[in-house]
């Protein structure tokens, strides 16, 4: 599977949002998160190798705290979209959408969960370093 359809992967369940936007000759494309009917956010990642990784290499859901889960996935999304950026440094493919959390949203500990083992995953079958 090419590295930009797995970024793409990362939506939320009926309640994605990607904005394309001219920015001085390039377009930047922006993934933003909204909740579903419900409220909640989920996200799903259309590649099998994902849930396989949440099954048998991901820690327990309640290994760590919702507030560990925030900082990282902020501090991943952080370094992801500086790395976006920089396309000639970075592989475009694989950076080919800014990530958009908003500190101020709860997200819940399911999303900060699979949106952190979603870095994992990453690092883990590209063999990049996020952190």
């Amino acid at each position: 599977m090419k590295p930009y359809v797995l970024i793409l992967m990362l939506g939320l369940t009926f309640s994605c949002t990607t904005q394309q936007s001219m920015n001085t000759n390039n377009t930047t494309h922006k993934m933003t998160f909204e909740p579903n009917d419900e409220g909640e956010y989920d996200i799903v990642v259309f590649d099998p190798d994902y849930t396989t990784f949440l099954a048998s290499r991901a820690e327990p859901k309640s290994f760590h705290s919702l507030e560990y889960y925030k900082q990282k996935n902020r501090q991943y999304a952080m370094i992801w979209n500086q790395r976006h950026r920089m396309p000639m440094q970075y592989n475009p493919d694989l950076y080919a959408v800014n990530i958009d959390l908003d500190p101020n949203i709860e997200y819940g500990l399911d999303f900060e969960y699979k949106l952190y083992n979603f870095f994992r995953f990453i690092e883990t079958k590209y063999r990049v370093r996020i952190r």
